[in-house]
């Protein structure tokens, strides 16, 4: 297992993602998406596992965000969302975060209550006091 692997299990996933290339920098070096999410000190593996959690309008629309904050790549800056719309394409499909639903009733799901001690010893006591009053008028 390589060094890689371990600090980035997904890594493999992301790779075709993370290595594409965005074009070069105003040095002549080569940018890929990876160097690119690195300079906005945004962490790649982290960011593209997110991404791919998005829809991929909303992945696109974050990644464009991103590469427009990215001055210093001729290429990237004049198609940034057009890039973006086709890097998205190329990350693995990642099921959303899970949300729990609410429980829903039916025949056979009751709602569960969850009533406390103190709250059955309360209303006991207005149970009985009601019993006491019934008794003192009647």
């Amino acid at each position: 297992m390589s060094a890689s692997d371990v600090l980035h299990p997904d890594g493999s996933d992301y790779d075709a993602f993370l290595f594409a290339e965005l074009g070069e920098d105003r040095t002549g070096a080569a940018v890929t998406v990876l160097s690119a999410l690195a300079r906005l000190d945004l962490e790649p593996w982290t960011e593209a596992r997110e991404l791919s959690r998005l829809g991929p309008e909303d992945a696109q629309v974050r990644l464009t965000t991103h590469f427009e904050a990215i001055t210093d790549i001729p290429a990237l800056a004049l198609a940034c969302e057009s890039r973006a719309a086709k890097l998205v394409l190329m990350l693995p499909k990642r099921a959303p975060l899970r949300v729990s639903k609410p429980l829903e009733a039916g025949p056979n799901n009751f709602p569960k209550l969850s009533i406390s001690w103190t709250t059955m010893a309360l209303i006991g006591v207005l149970v009985l006091t009601w019993f006491f009053y019934l008794a003192q008028t009647g």
